[in-house]
């Protein structure tokens, strides 16, 4: 595994400059003094300690700095604060939470979160290779380090493709670049001789293969790790998570807006096991969570209420993360020759950061944002991302019944929760040779057209549980597609909500007898909002609000729409292609005999 340290990243003057500070021969640029210093290698919480920083690195740790202040040294006394090491995020998705990176750092950075590392599955189906590398762009630079993976490319979809080995290596070479992102087990179990190859030039590249094992156990969990899977964030209780971490994977306690399993995990803390290879991530945090809670900060702090000692759950977002992506010999400690990556807290129980210094700068004070981060420009390819051959009509929607019977038996998509969903056999009616959908009984038409790679190709189907009494509701930021998904009471208003968001080139529309109610424009990949992030949530509530009226019970109705498409979350899904039964790798037919 490619490992980073001073003298590899810095180079040789810099590393001489902080051998210099270090031994007095030349003066820091800013000294934090007298503080509680938690030292995330041994767990130890060192009283009345400082240390000194130049540049970006620190240059000294210790009870004696004076031979390192000079006349010019910005000096902060901690007296009765604490200092730990920046916060860091092991597994998000910053391109499925529609809010731009921009305005999410803006939140993200007062909260002391000083790393990232981010999936990039998401934009690869619109735009390809091109899409991640402008979404590895818009991310560098920042006041803050955040890395990539790159996506596994596990899908629904036929038209959507593993990258290239050529394309791969490519994007390896890059630093920011730590590895492949989670590839959902089911698929590599099915078709190892697809995912195998890009696993093997991931390993030899020195970098690291994310994992996802959702409901996999003993022999098939086994199995999937064997290429060198070395992670999962899926495990949901303490058991889960013992399982994995006895054979040997690094796992991501989870506590984000897909889900919230920190609670069942919480147990582990006293089962008597080394914890080293636990981590704290959130694999995305919605805006509404990130407006109302903060980020990294607002996890930590729930692991501490949890029960996890202040040490044991630091070091789970700090030391534990950096470990495991060979970064530990930059980030996630207090020490000599690590990034200036610092918060000061009132005290080791408060994950409340009254200063936070990433890369030796200042960036927040008592939650004033004092770094803005870079505002990217995105290319033309990724902002006209929705394309079809012609305005969607009524008819599209109409499914044509096999038989000239009075009703038909099809497969619906029962939504059981807001992920997760089963297989219902259910008779329709046919009228006028049209299937109809019945409301009465909450089910409703869904709709999958693909608007990148072969533009109006579609699927309709019916799906239960949205309970919608009227209306419609569609989105281009649908998972591990090019998809635009839409779930309607009637063809009209499916119509209406597809085409508006042509109009917009991505977004969130509801329609209502023939009226736009709610939209939220989405014209990054048809992902990502370039609205500020209040007046995001403002739009995603009048959403929420406006389904609620209409009879909807889902509590984000609008993730539940997007996850429809995604290849990890059993049962049946859907695509541009038909109904999907991941469970068993295969497509499967509307009509049953």
């Amino acid at each position: 595994m490619i490992r980073y340290n001073l003298l590899s990243v810095g180079g040789v003057e810099t590393t001489k400059q902080l051998m210099d500070v270090a031994l007095g021969r030349e003066k820091a640029d800013m000294a934090i003094v007298n503080a509680d210093v938690l030292n995330v290698y041994t767990g130890e919480l060192l009283s009345k300690y400082s240390f000194t920083i130049k540049g970006d690195w620190i240059a000294y740790v210790g009870e004696k700095p004076d031979h390192t202040i000079g006349p010019n040294t910005q000096v902060i006394d901690a007296q009765g604060k604490t200092a730990i090491p920046g916060l860091i995020e092991g597994h998000t998705h910053l391109a499925d939470c529609l809010y731009s990176p921009y305005e999410f750092l803006k939140t993200a950075m007062t909260g002391g979160t000083t790393t990232i590392i981010s999936e990039t599955i998401e934009p690869f189906p619109i735009t390809g290779i091109d899409g991640i590398i402008d979404f590895l762009d818009a991310i560098a630079d920042q006041p803050i380090k955040i890395f990539a993976t790159l996506p596994a490319m596990v899908s629904t979809s036929s038209s959507i493709h593993v990258p290239t080995q050529e394309a791969l290596q490519k994007l390896l070479l890059r630093h920011d670049v730590l590895g492949l992102g989670e590839a959902y087990w089911q698929s590599v179990i099915q078709e190892p001789d697809k995912y195998l190859p890009n696993f093997l030039k991931t390993a030899l590249a020195g970098k690291r293969l994310e994992g996802h094992t959702a409901g996999a156990r003993a022999e098939k969990l086994m199995a999937y790790i064997m290429p060198g899977i070395s992670s999962c964030h899926e495990p949901i209780n303490a058991e889960e998570v013992l399982d994995r971490l006895r054979m040997g994977l690094f796992v991501m306690a989870r506590e984000g807006s897909i889900r919230r399993d920190l609670d069942a995990i919480a147990p582990i803390k006293d089962m008597n096991v080394d914890l080293h290879r636990l981590i704290l991530a959130t694999d995305s945090v919605g805006p509404m969570d990130l407006y109302s809670n903060g980020y990294m900060e607002f996890i930590v702090q729930k692991a501490i209420d949890y029960g996890f000692k202040p040490n044991q759950a630091i070091q789970m977002a700090t030391i534990n993360v950096a470990e495991y992506f060979g970064l530990d010999g930059i980030i996630g400690g207090i020490a000599p020759g690590k990034h200036a990556d610092i918060l000061i807290l009132p005290d080791i129980q408060t994950v409340q950061p009254e200063y936070v210094i990433s890369k030796g700068r200042i960036i927040a004070m008592q939650g004033d944002l004092l770094a803005p981060p870079r505002n990217h420009t995105f290319s033309d390819k990724t902002l006209h991302s929705v394309v079809y051959p012609r305005e969607l009509t009524p008819d599209d929607f109409m499914i044509k019944a096999p038989s000239n019977h009075s009703h038909v038996n099809v497969r619906v998509i029962d939504q059981i929760t807001d992920l997760v969903t089963k297989e219902v056999i259910v008779s329709l009616p046919v009228i006028n040779g049209n299937i109809e959908g019945d409301i009465r009984k909450d089910i409703l038409k869904i709709a999958a057209i693909d608007r990148r790679h072969s533009p109006g190709k579609m699927f309709v189907g019916f799906i239960k549980g949205y309970g919608m009494r009227k209306g419609a509701i569609a989105s281009s930021s649908a998972w591990d597609t090019s998809d635009i998904v839409v779930v309607g009471a009637g063809e009209e208003d499916m119509a209406d909500a597809v085409n508006r968001i042509y109009a917009l080139q991505g977004g969130t529309v509801l329609s209502v007898n023939g009226k736009i109610q709610a939209e939220i424009p989405l014209p990054i990949y048809g992902l990502i909002s370039d609205l500020p992030l209040e007046e995001l949530v403002h739009g995603m509530q009048n959403a929420k609000a406006v389904m609620k009226d209409l009879g909807c019970p889902l509590a984000d109705p609008v993730k539940t729409l997007a996850t429809l498409t995604g290849a990890a979350i059993p049962f049946i899904r859907i695509c541009e292609e038909g109904l999907v039964d991941i469970k068993q790798g295969r497509s499967v037919g509307l009509f049953v005999d």
